[in-house]
């Protein structure tokens, strides 16, 4: 059976509603989605910034702030600070990006005292639904980690298990991605996603299943397993997630599933944190910052359940 965003949202609605703290809230987009989550009843908001903009942006989009604690600090910086500290201290499940840069947005989740550092590597995950595939797909890393190594990519994979459980997929197929789907020593790429393989096979990486190298035609589209007679891989077209070998592979698909795939929907959010992040872009959607929000959700109820 298909799954989908609104099956996430269903299952926010499972684990109970859950708080975003909004760093620099004073962003129309943001509190547009904010106001949409908690329509839908996904997340209630904390919001810290500059009041009386949060107040003038909430009356131009019409939305009621009634019962939503504004925490006023002009200063983007030390809102991102204010906000940051609530998730820190238990006080919100999730933190978003308001109307901050995204360096002094992310020196608040890596401070010392009061960010949402786990002692763990950080990763991006972007998590789409796609009309022609019949599953979520899970790609990372495409916005956070430039060149990962073998052991970044050990970490990002352990990142990403909980975001598919969260969702739904018990145990999820990793591919690490290549040009080709056989070992090349000329290629690093290869190499190690043979030894991520035998890492998952040995019991070092848990929780899901690995298997690369792969092509990306092997690890998305079944008819083009069956046709390269890869029917001895353990992934034959069905992969959930497609590890990337730096950001350059994983940032140009990821663009180009959002720009050139109608009917699409997406969500992001950054793992290996205390609680989800929610660092989306300006130019993201409405519906893809509603959707991070709701993904931001259910992955924070998984991340309890590890503790």
């Amino acid at each position: 059976m298909k799954q989908g965003f609104e099956d996430i949202k269903a299952k926010v609605k499972e684990c109970g509603r859950k708080t975003v703290a909004v760093s620099a809230a004073q962003d129309s987009a943001v509190l547009e989605a904010v106001q949409e989550a908690q329509r839908q009843g996904i997340a209630d908001a904390i919001l810290v910034g500059d009041e009386e903009k949060i107040r003038e942006i909430a009356a131009s989009i019409q939305m009621d702030l009634t019962g939503i604690e504004i925490i006023n600090e002009p200063d983007p910086v030390q809102a991102s600070l204010k906000a940051v500290k609530l998730a820190h201290d238990g006080k919100a499940d999730m933190y978003m990006k308001g109307l901050i840069d995204t360096k002094n947005f992310l020196k608040s989740v890596l401070d010392k005292e009061v960010g949402l550092r786990t002692g763990g590597v950080l990763s991006h995950v972007a998590v789409f639904e796609i009309p022609t595939i019949d599953r979520l797909l899970f790609l990372t890393d495409v916005a956070f980690m430039t060149y990962p190594t073998l052991e970044d990519k050990v970490h990002i994979i352990n990142n990403t298990v909980p975001v598919c459980k969260a969702c739904g997929v018990a145990l999820p197929k990793v591919a690490p991605l290549a040009a080709v789907e056989v070992v090349n020593p000329k290629m690093p790429v290869t190499v190690e996603a043979a030894e991520l393989t035998k890492m998952c096979d040995e019991g070092q990486i848990a929780g899901c299943i690995v298997d690369g190298p792969l092509s990306l035609d092997l690890a998305i589209d079944p008819e083009a397993a069956k046709h390269k007679g890869a029917t001895d891989r353990k992934i034959q077209g069905d992969a959930d997630v497609l590890l990337f070998p730096d950001i350059h592979a994983g940032n140009q698909v990821y663009k180009a599933m959002v720009h050139m795939i109608p009917h699409m929907k997406n969500g992001c959010i950054l793992t290996g944190t205390k609680v989800p992040v929610i660092l989306t872009s300006r130019s993201d959607t409405f519906e893809t910052k509603v959707n991070s929000i709701a993904l931001a959700a259910v992955v924070a109820e998984e991340l309890k359940k590890g503790k």
